[in-house]
């Protein structure tokens, strides 16, 4: 699906009511989930900046590239991440990006698992004959610090929610252009 398409889907879920809404949307909590990262992803749409250098890097592809964005409206990492992603792709007329949904055909991400898990989001980068180039996902290496960290230590869903928020907002996109750049170079 295109941005657009992910966009009007994510805005679908958020516009239904809860008995209109399909698994796991008809839990309350990823309404609330979804919600909430529809606001940060639009904050991230108009206000992330994007670096220089990754730029000139995204500018520079010479060779028609597909980028295929693994994702879900519920999670939070995306919603911090994917915004990068499509701004980054309107650099170049030579990137084709596509969004999939992790819960959906074509499960894709069963390729493309991190530690066995199915964790998104997850950026496929590939050549024009399919060829992986490179991954990246799901969150960048100083909040997945945090998330072991947390995650070791048993602290509760709302302090790990909490806690990452914090980083990615306190980060502002700069440790994932970073990443970026080195796969991208």
């Amino acid at each position: 699906m295109t941005f657009q398409d992910y966009l009007d889907y994510f805005r679908s879920i958020i516009d239904k009511s809860n008995e209109e809404q399909a698994a796991p949307y008809d839990n309350p909590d990823y309404i609330e989930y979804t919600r909430m990262n529809w606001s940060r992803m639009n904050r991230w749409l108009k206000t992330g900046k994007l670096s220089e250098e990754l730029t000139a890097i995204v500018k520079g592809i010479k060779e028609p590239q597909n980028w295929i964005v693994i994702t879900e409206p519920w999670c939070g990492d995306a919603a911090h991440s994917v915004p990068f992603f499509h701004m980054l792709g309107e650099l170049n007329p030579l990137i084709r990006v596509d969004y999939e949904l992790r819960d959906s055909e074509p499960f894709r991400i069963n390729d493309y698992l991190t530690a066995g898990s199915k964790s998104i989001p997850k950026i496929i980068f590939r050549d024009a004959a399919g060829r992986d180039l490179a991954t990246w996902g799901p969150r960048p290496a100083g909040c997945q610090e945090i998330y072991a960290r947390l995650t070791a230590e048993k602290a509760d869903f709302e302090t790990v929610k909490t806690e990452i928020q914090k980083w990615y907002n306190g980060d502002k996109g700069v440790e994932i252009q970073q990443e970026l750049v080195q796969l991208l170079q």
